[in-house]
C-alpha cells in the first residue's frame, strides 16, 4: 500500500507556475492506494474502488469521456506512464482519503502521487520525488486542463516528517526547515467548495505572463516592485505586484522560521491574504470571513487563505497554549450561508512512502 498526504501552503500562493517560492508543508492527512496485479500488465483493465465514489474500470488507451471525472487523475497517471514505456494496467486498487476533497488541501495531487508510487514500486522502479511530482503536474495540465505548477505534487512527494519546506519552483528545490516550537498550524475549512474553474485559474496565469513579457523577464521571480510600471494594463500590474510581493514574503517567511520569530511569519501570512484578496483577486466573502474571525482569536498569529483560491480553506499560526480557545472561537463565531467551520490543527508531516500492511490489518 501507499500513502501520499495532502497539503497546506503557510505562505506563497500562486508563485510556483511564476518560478517563485512557496512555503507548504504535508498535511498529517493521506490518501491510501491499496493496489495488486490483476491481467495483462500493459493493456490490462484496471479497476478501482473508491470509499465515497464506487467502483471503476477503464484500459489503458481508452477514451476519458468514458471514465467518471473524479477518476480522470487515475486515466491521466495510467496514460502518461504507459507513454513512458512503464506498465500502467491489469491492476485492481482500493483507494480511501481522510483529505477533505475540494477544500484545496490537494486531494487530485496526493490521489496522483499515490497512484504514480505504488506503480513504480510494482513495476519494480524508484523515481526521485520531483520526478514524481512531475508526471503528477503533466497530468493536471494535460489531462485535467488545470494550468497549475509543480507545488502540490512536490510537497506530497518529498515533504521532510515535522518540517515545512521553502520549494525554488525554478530550481526545484525543497529546503526543510522545522517548524518552531510553541506554534500550532490550524487548518480552517469554510465549507465551502470550488467547482474548479480552469478559466478563472487560467486568467491569472496569463496575466502573469503577460506582465512576464511587457517587463522582459522570463518570469515573475525575476521582476521587482519597480519594473511593473512597464505593465500596461492595470489589472495585469495588479495581479503581478502580487506574485512580486509574495515572493519577497515567502523568503522572509522562511527566515522568520529559521530565526523562531513566530510573530513575523504571522504577520507575513495577514499580508499574503490582503495581497490575494485586492490584487490577485482569488480570495471569496467565507475566506475573508473565517480570517477576519481568527485574526481576532485568542493566541491568533497571523492567518490568510490557502490553495488555488475562491473557496475551500484557510490556514492560521497559533499560539499552541492557546489552540483550544481558538478553535472554540473560529468555530462559535463562523457561519456562512448554513456553512459551519471544522478546525484541524496539525503538525507537518511527511511525503509519500510504502506502507506495509500487518497480517491481521486492513
Amino acid at each position: 500500500m501507499v500513502r501520499a498526504p495532502g497539503r497546506v501552503n503557510l505562505i506563497g500562493e500562486h508563485t510556483d507556475y511564476n518560478d517563485g517560492f512557496t512555503m507548504p508543508m504535508a498535511l498529517p492527512m493521506d490518501t491510501a492506494v491499496a493496489i495488486g496485479s490483476d491481467g495483462d500488465p500493459v493493456s490490462g483493465a484496471v479497476t478501482v474502488s473508491s470509499h465515497g465514489f464506487g467502483e471503476i474500470s477503464f484500459r489503458p488507451g481508452g477514451r476519458i469521456d468514458q471514465v467518471p471525472q473524479w477518476a480522470h487523475h487515475l486515466y491521466g497517471v495510467v496514460e502518461l506512464l504507459g507513454e513512458q514505456g512503464i506498465a500502467s494496467g491489469g491492476w485492481r486498487a482500493t483507494i480511501d482519503t481522510d483529505i477533505p476533497t475540494g477544500a484545496s488541501l490537494s486531494s487530485s495531487a496526493a490521489l496522483e502521487v499515490a497512484t504514480i508510487t505504488a506503480l513504480l514500486a510494482r513495476a519494480g522502479i524508484t523515481w526521485r520525488p520531483i520526478e514524481v511530482a512531475r508526471l503528477g503536474q503533466r497530468v493536471e495540465n494535460e489531462v485535467i486542463g488545470l494550468p497549475s505548477g509543480i507545488m502540490d505534487q512536490f510537497i506530497s512527494a518529498g515533504a521532510v516528517d515535522g518540517h515545512v519546506s521553502l520549494m525554488d519552483c525554478r530550481a526545484l528545490t525543497l529546503s526543510p526547515v522545522p517548524l518552531m516550537p510553541g506554534v500550532t498550524v490550524a487548518v480552517m475549512d469554510t465549507g465551502t467548495r470550488r467547482v474548479l474553474a480552469e478559466a478563472a485559474y487560467g486568467d491569472r496565469r496569463a496575466s502573469c505572463e503577460r506582465a512576464a513579457l511587457a517587463i522582459g523577464v522570463a518570469a515573475l521571480r525575476d521582476a521587482s516592485v519597480a519594473d511593473l510600471a512597464a505593465v500596461p494594463d492595470t489589472t495585469d500590474r495588479r495581479r503581478a505586484r502580487h506574485i512580486v510581493t509574495e515572493n519577497e514574503r515567502t523568503k522572509a517567511a522562511a527566515q522568520a522560521l529559521i530565526g523562531g520569530d513566530a510573530a513575523l511569519l504571522g504577520d507575513l501570512m495577514d499580508a499574503s491574504h490582503t495581497s490575494l484578496r485586492d490584487d490577485f483577486e482569488v480570495s471569496a466573502p467565507a475566506l475573508d470571513a473565517i480570517v477576519t474571525i481568527a485574526c481576532e482569536a485568542p493566541g491568533a498569529l497571523g492567518a490568510r487563505m490557502t490553495g488555488g483560491g475562491f473557496a475551500g480553506c484557510a490556514v492560521a499560526l497559533v499560539e499552541s497554549s492557546a489552540i483550544a480557545e481558538f478553535s472554540h472561537h473560529v468555530t462559535d463565531r463562523y457561519r456562512f450561508e448554513g456553512h459551519t467551520a471544522r478546525l484541524y490543527p496539525v503538525t507537518p508531516g511527511p511525503g509519500a512512502a510504502l506502507v506495509d500492511i500487518m497480517p491481521g490489518r486492513t
